[in-house]
């Protein structure tokens, strides 16, 4: 009996700890959409957002800006969608510290379709404001036409459901950049 329970204690803790991403849940207004995290390669990036996450930063937050690929043509396989606390807590986002940058370089992650990532100005600067990308953006790698600095973006985590949700938000009637109506966040949670 003894050796029947360590048995099933070691198998709980393996399948416990085989998942070392952690998952979240991005709840909208049009549908979820899951992702998977990567602490073991962006860190920082993955800590401060899970703290933005379990701190209930981005209940009733939004997706407020697109942006479509090839000179901004409305191509709607290719693009960003992000979102955030921006539109919704303001004084909050700009109050946040910035995280340090973890760029693609380092990380190994690239910004390919469903990838999240953090936007930011100038590296230091990211904290709640995120970005999916609907296709291949593997510019935002190190392109020095997305920063100055050439140092890309910090990836984090990818998409494993709902890409078709990211894909009908990213397909929302905008103007410029912006959605005309925001998509409301309702909140992002961990699974």
């Amino acid at each position: 009996m003894h050796k029947l329970i360590v048995a099933a204690v070691a198998v709980l803790l393996f399948s416990c700890s085989s998942n070392k991403n952690p998952h979240i849940i991005i709840k909208t207004n049009l549908g979820n959409v899951e992702a998977e995290l990567y602490p073991d390669k962006a860190p920082k990036t993955v800590a401060a957002f899970l703290s933005y996450v379990d701190s209930g930063f981005y209940k009733n937050s939004s997706f407020y800006r697109v942006l479509f690929i090839e000179a901004m043509a409305s191509d709607y396989n290719t693009g960003i969608i992000q979102g955030g606390i921006w539109q919704s807590n303001n004084k909050k986002a700009i109050a946040l510290s910035g995280i340090v940058h973890e760029p693609p370089n380092q990380t190994g992650l690239s910004h390919t379709t469903g990838t999240l990532s953090l936007a930011r100005s100038t590296p230091g600067t990211a904290n709640s404001e995120f970005f999916i990308c609907v296709g291949d953006q593997t510019g935002y790698d190190s392109s020095k036409n997305y920063n100055p600095d050439g140092l890309g973006f910090a990836a984090f985590g990818r998409v494993i459901s709902g890409m078709d949700i990211v894909r009908q938000i990213h397909k929302q009637p905008a103007n410029g950049q912006s959605f005309t109506r925001p998509i409301t966040i309702l909140n992002i949670e961990r699974l």
